[in-house]
């Protein structure tokens, strides 16, 4: 928070991972500053909160990593209106060349080297905890529900594609079904900067893009029974209120205890998040008029029932 509050700064890039961007961006907000947003969870947590605070203050919120800004990028001179859908585009992880029988079998015979894989990306070093929901593609379903707070775009509105090349870093379609892509390399430099210096566009030293060079680009549609996470991100999505919340935190905890190898499994992770979305329906959940203190507590809450009920399904006791 002290960070996020210094006084020489008019623009703060939160860029913290996980829920914990929450606060710091809340109270940068408050001080009329604008916002540069690297970390997800913010707005997947926080957006009922969140967007009211930056229309009250008068600041911009600006995407700061790879597939928003390549939307707002996108968007640049589209009318109001304008936009029809919008199409994020996913590395697919370090699964995406298995089949969903492949991935299941090797969940049930393979479990140390499914944990292993499952925390290697295929492209880039992203750290641990994206790396793992890049696997899953919880990451993708948590991006989905990010570019409808940004973006204003409805659900049905938003579509995932896997494109294993990571050039196309997102696109956008207008009204009159003309497709706009942001392209390059997969290189989160470019992003931040135009996060800082929009509307402006400034000569950067990087290395240019060469279509030649890369040869093709391929897409797909992601498998959503090999990737149920998907699902469960837009479930809560439409839901809105705290269910974002609920969704975010118990993915955290999940993602957490993977990788602490306390027994959990790889498939155990979209069950635990499902579980903890279906007890929040049934009780706690609120729709409308969220204050922080609702998301907070709906936080803390799916993080607990997640760490209980992993006691369940593992081998040895769970300590964090």
């Amino acid at each position: 928070v002290e960070a996020a509050t210094v006084s020489s700064a008019d623009t703060v890039v939160t860029g913290i991972v996980g829920a914990a961007g929450l606060l710091p961006t809340i109270e940068a907000i408050k001080l009329g500053k604008d916002i540069a947003l690297a970390n997800k969870e913010t707005l997947i947590s926080g957006g009922p909160v969140i967007n009211p605070l930056v229309e009250k203050h008068g600041v911009n919120m600006l995407p700061a990593d790879s597939e928003h800004s390549a939307i707002f990028q996108c968007l640049q001179g589209v009318p109001e209106g304008g936009l029809r859908r919008v199409i994020l585009t996913a590395s697919g992880g370090a699964f995406r060349d298995m089949t969903k029988e492949e991935l299941f079998r090797m969940c049930e015979e393979e479990k140390e080297a499914v944990q292993k894989k499952a925390t290697t990306h295929p492209n880039w070093d992203m750290g641990a905890k994206i790396t793992l929901d890049s696997a899953t593609m919880m990451n993708k379903g948590l991006e989905v529900i990010e570019a409808h707070y940004l973006f204003g775009a409805s659900y049905d509105d938003i579509d995932i594609v896997i494109h294993p090349q990571s050039i196309v870093h997102s696109m956008i379609e207008t009204q009159d079904t003309s497709c706009i892509a942001q392209l390059g390399w997969a290189d989160m430099r470019l992003p931040i900067v135009y996060s800082v210096s929009w509307p402006h566009r400034l000569k950067m030293p990087y290395k240019p893009l060469d279509l030649a060079q890369i040869g093709s680009l391929t897409f797909q549609k992601p498998d959503t029974e090999k990737y149920p996470c998907i699902s469960l991100a837009y479930e809560a999505g439409r839901m809105g209120g705290t269910m974002t919340a609920v969704l975010n935190a118990a993915n955290e905890a999940a993602n957490e205890m993977f990788r602490e190898d306390v027994g959990l499994g790889f498939l155990d992770i979209p069950t635990l998040i499902e579980g903890a979305m279906e007890g929040h329906r049934e009780n706690g959940f609120k729709k409308e008029d969220v204050t922080l203190e609702d998301i907070l507590s709906c936080d803390a809450w799916a993080r607990e029932y997640v760490k209980e009920k992993t006691k369940n399904v593992v081998k040895k006791p769970v300590v964090l």
